[in-house]
């Protein structure tokens, strides 16, 4: 190539290649999502084979699943299954923790109960999760609020340094147990068992017969590890598809997002075939306003 021809065509590219960098620097930056929330489904089953139930969820678009423990279920099994179908098992819940609750005022019925928590944190942790969800008291006629209160709060102190060795985290679910019934009470509660592997398990709809799930959101705030979601209206009250009931999902979306709430959103729903589970990640895309 001639020297003046040459010289003509490294301006020419110098010149592309400025306006290239210019452009680009000026393209402004892709915003992160602001709904940063993975959908998964609560499955409840404790036997095997699970594959084909992991197959399911994965083809009607769910990303995880929240598994009942202690279960029946095989445990290489399980993680064949996961490995297999990509479906994240990203905690458990507890399968026994209303028949051997921990405030109850007979101590082997407190001691199965942590027994059975501490098979969850080992299950979990194996999984490849990161939460156990727990009820932590039921109060009753036989056993009072103060009770319930104290009892429930000595025993989940016994197993919290198990979950911390193993990088796991007791997540206390607000549930119809006359129990925690507002907020700030909630918060207090966990705050008070010192404990960086105690946070809230928040469900959207167990709130809605006495309160506002996007105020229970705001105060609980980073105590929230991972949210449930399901309808609420009455009279039926959790018997209507998610954004059919009463549930104002547009304020609930704002608090989660106030609150910088990242992660697990998982469905807490009726079972059925893929296209009832496809309509289920359907309408959890709508409410909450995901791709």
């Amino acid at each position: 190539m001639p020297n003046a021809d040459r010289r003509t065509f490294l301006q020419a590219a110098a010149a592309t290649l400025a306006a290239g960098t210019l452009a680009h620097a000026s393209r402004p930056a892709r915003a992160e999502s602001p709904n940063p929330w993975k959908k998964a489904f609560m499955l409840g089953v404790t036997k095997g084979p699970i594959r084909p139930h992991f197959e399911k969820l994965r083809a009607a678009g769910f990303e995880g699943v929240e598994l009942l423990s202690p279960n029946e279920l095989d445990r290489d099994e399980v993680l064949k299954a996961r490995d297999a179908t990509g479906i994240v098992i990203h905690g458990v819940s507890g399968s026994r923790h209303w028949s051997d609750v921990l405030s109850s005022p007979d101590p082997h019925v407190v001691e199965r109960g942590l027994a059975a928590i501490r098979k969850e944190i080992d299950d979990v942790a194996a999984y490849g999760g990161t939460t156990v969800l727990l009820v932590p008291a039921v109060v009753t006629k036989q056993v009072n609020y103060r009770d319930a209160y104290a009892r429930s709060q000595a025993a989940i102190k016994q197993i919290l340094p198990d979950a911390e060795k193993k990088g796991i985290k007791v997540a206390i679910e607000e549930v119809w147990n006359r129990f925690l019934l507002s907020a700030p009470e909630m918060s207090r509660y966990i705050d008070e068992l010192g404990s960086p592997a105690a946070g809230a398990y928040f469900d959207v709809g167990n709130v809605v017969e006495y309160g506002y799930p996007e105020q229970w959101i705001r105060e609980l705030g980073p105590r929230i590890l991972k949210v449930h979601i399901k309808e609420y209206a009455k009279p039926k009250r959790f018997d209507y598809k998610l954004g059919e009931g009463e549930i104002d999902w547009p304020a609930v979306r704002a608090a989660l997002a106030e609150v910088g709430y990242k992660g697990w959103v998982t469905a807490e729903v009726g079972y059925g075939d893929v296209n009832e589970l496809k309509d289920v990640v359907a309408r959890m895309n709508k409410i909450l306003n995901l791709a």
